[in-house]
Formats: structure tokens, C-alpha cells, sequence
């Protein structure tokens, strides 16, 4: 038999961070459990009937089962640059400032290739969304980890990264609201980042695909493109799976710095397609007349988050009541560590939690979980693991 050597890149991932859960898992559900799952980020939800119509009218076009253009179509890029004015008084160019993507992860995957040689240094705030350390190692660069800690509310602190860091780095990655900390930046943060990378010529790709799912309507997170100096040295990706319940459509979107976005787009056109037309026809449904949906979501996970909230102060488990998305990161009990406890918690309960050090190493000692199922279900899952 052949013995095929993999890239050396392969060799470099991490282990996949629910490949053991999804194992153990197998495992209690072959024994009869009820499994409730509050693993991954996957809404439950469906998609709304208005974006499913709106598709079924564009599949039946004859000129939406072409090769889409790999930049996008004119009238999707013109939506997100309207949708981007109204929602964050953000200017956008349509066709130099607006980029369709195969869902923001896509995008954020392929970005480095565009701007990242071998040996240059890309700085990530941890614990993170595994794609950005990922695609830096793909593209042959090196990354500098910045923590996410409690005590500094979940940002980076942009001061302890030293200056000789700050004039190697290539990128920083970010992420607000964020995932798995749920936690929001303020105006303040993002004026002293944006500072810092225009002093040390430093791009900065921020992931903005929780925005829209926010708490408090007089606290809605921002984009970074609204502060200004952004659109000098930033390009965003955001994304209509989560506000929309579209997970599975894939559609997504890069805006910004035009330079960047371009950038982006040489990579794309040369590996990979556009997103499928009818696709892009009701991703532009979803932004032109889905705010009212957006809202009953809100509403949906805000009413999850409280019972989530209480059940674990029940309990005694310490966490944050968040602001955004639909994640609660909680600390686990004292004496465990993060897998550990979820292990335990899942062979004894059939209830899957995510562990916090599977998003980097400052995750230790934490717990994820994702507010997708319903109240009850959520009762259940918490009260189970309070008979712990």
C-alpha cells in the first residue's frame, strides 16, 4: 500500500476542538441518553419563511445557475453597502469596498494568504475562533497570542504587547462581540487599537458576525469602521448565519479598506468561485427587510439567556450575564479543569458543553455554552448538571 506523507501544515493543527466531545458523545447516546446538545454555535431556529421565498423565486432564474461573479453580484454588494450605512453610518464603495464571501469564515480562512509571508508575525487575541491561528499557520506565519482575561474585561491589553511585537505584526485578529466570551469592546478600545495599528502600519481584521445579536437596544456593539482612522488600516467580515438563522446558506461579506478587500479578492478569484446568485438574491432579502426577524431573535435568546443565567447562579457556577451573542462563558467549578468538567458533565448528565481551553489557553477553567435550544430544554440541561 501507498504511504502518502501529508503537508507539514497538516502535521501543525491542533486537534479539532469537538472531535473528542462528538466521540464521548457517540458513546452516551449509544447507551440511550438524551443527548442536549449546548456545544456549538448552530441556532436552532429555521430560516425565516420571507429569505426561503425570496430563494425559491431566484432558483427558478436561468441566469442564476451561471458562474457567479467572484466579487459578487452589483446589487448584493450595493445592499450590504446600504445596509452598512443605515445600520453603522458607515460609506461604503460598492465595488472597492465590498467583497461577497462563501460565509465569513471563508474569507477570514483566506485573508493571510493575501497579506502574510512566511515568517511574518500575526498577532490573535485568545481564547479565539480557531480559524484565525489556523489560516496565519497555513499561510507560513508566525502568531503572537494576545490573552483575554476577566480581569481585563475580555480585551486585549494593547499596552503589555511590546513595541518590538507591534513593529513585527503583520495582523491582529479580533473579535466583538466575541466568541466564546461573549464580551463587547467600547469606542475607547477601538480608538486605542486603531492608533496603534495606524503607528505600527498593522492591518486589522475584525470578525463582526455577533453583532446583531445584542441585548440592549441603547448598547448595540459597533463596527469598527465607524471609528475613525478604521478604513485606513481595517477590513471587517461579518456574515447572515447567525442574525438570519442562514448557517447553512453560506453568505457572508468583507468590507473596509479597499486595498484589503481587494487583496482578498485576487485570492478568491483565483481559488475558489462566487457564491450561488439565487443565494446572494435572498441574502438581500434578509438585509432589506429582516430587522423586524432580527429583533424576534433577540428577543428568543435574550429570554434563554435569563434562564440560563439563573439556573447557573442556582447552582453556584460563576458567570457573566452577556451583552451579546448567544453564548454564556462560565467558570467551572473549583477543583476541575475545563475538560474535566465537561467530560464529566456529558458522561453523567448526556449534556454537551463546550471547554473553554479548546479556544486557547487562557479558556482554562471555563465552560461555553451556546443558547440553542429552548427555555425548557435549557432548564433540563442546567438542572441535570446540577445534580452533579
Amino acid at each position: 500500500m501507498p504511504n502518502f506523507k501529508p503537508a507539514q501544515r497538516l502535521a501543525q493543527l491542533p486537534p479539532y476542538l469537538f472531535a473528542e466531545i462528538d466521540r464521548v458523545k457517540n458513546e452516551v447516546k449509544a447507551k440511550g441518553v438524551d443527548i442536549i446538545d449546548l456545544g456549538v454555535g448552530d441556532p436552532d431556529l429555521p430560516t425565516p419563511d420571507f429569505i426561503i421565498e425570496s430563494m425559491n423565486k431566484a432558483i427558478t432564474k436561468g441566469e442564476n445557475h451561471r458562474y457567479p461573479s467572484y466579487s459578487g453580484m452589483n446589487t448584493f454588494r450595493e445592499c450590504v453597502a446600504k445596509w452598512y450605512d443605515t445600520r453603522f453610518g458607515v460609506r461604503l464603495d460598492p465595488k472597492a469596498q465590498v467583497l461577497s464571501l462563501i460565509g465569513s469564515k471563508e474569507g477570514l480562512a483566506h485573508f493571510p494568504l493575501a497579506y502574510v509571508d512566511p515568517g511574518d508575525l500575526v498577532i490573535t487575541s485568545t481564547p479565539n475562533y480557531p480559524v484565525y491561528p489556523i489560516a496565519t499557520m497555513f499561510a507560513g506565519g508566525e502568531i503572537y497570542f494576545a490573552p483575554l482575561t476577566e480581569d481585563n474585561d475580555f480585551l486585549p491589553d494593547l499596552e503589555a504587547i511590546s513595541p518590538d511585537i507591534w513593529k513585527k505584526a503583520k495582523i491582529f485578529f479580533l473579535n466583538y462581540p466575541n466568541n466564546p466570551t461573549s464580551a463587547m469592546a467600547p469606542r475607547s478600545f477601538y480608538e486605542q487599537l486603531i492608533a496603534k495599528a495606524k503607528e505600527y502600519n498593522t492591518i486589522l481584521v475584525h470578525d463582526a458576525a455577533y453583532s446583531e445579536m445584542y441585548y440592549n437596544s441603547a448598547n448595540k456593539p459597533l463596527s469598527i469602521l465607524e471609528i475613525p482612522g478604521a478604513m485606513d488600516v481595517a477590513i471587517e467580515f461579518h456574515s447572515l448565519s447567525k442574525t438570519y438563522n442562514m448557517t447553512g446558506w453560506r453568505v457572508g461579506m468583507a468590507v473596509g479598506n479597499a486595498e484589503l478587500v481587494q487583496g482578498l479578492g485576487k485570492i478568491k478569484s483565483n481559488i475558489d468561485s462566487g457564491i450561488f446568485q439565487a443565494v446572494q438574491e435572498a441574502g438581500i432579502t434578509a438585509l432589506e427587510k429582516g430587522e423586524s426577524f432580527a429583533q424576534e431573535m433577540r428577543d428568543i435568546y435574550k429570554g434563554r439567556r435569563d434562564v440560563a443565567v439563573a439556573e447557573l447562579c442556582k447552582i453556584g457556577l460563576d458567570c457573566r450575564s452577556p451583552e451579546a451573542t448567544f453564548y454564556i462563558w462560565t467558570k467551572v467549578p473549583k477543583g476541575l479543569d475545563s475538560a474535566g468538567f465537561v467530560t464529566k458533565v456529558l458522561q453523567e448528565t448526556g449534556v454537551v458543553v463546550t471547554p473553554g481551553n479548546g479556544f486557547g489557553a487562557p479558556g482554562e477553567g471555563y465552560f461555553r455554552i451556546a443558547l440553542t435550544v429552548g427555555e425548557d430544554r435549557l432548564r433540563e440541561a442546567l438542572g441535570r448538571i446540577a445534580k452533579l
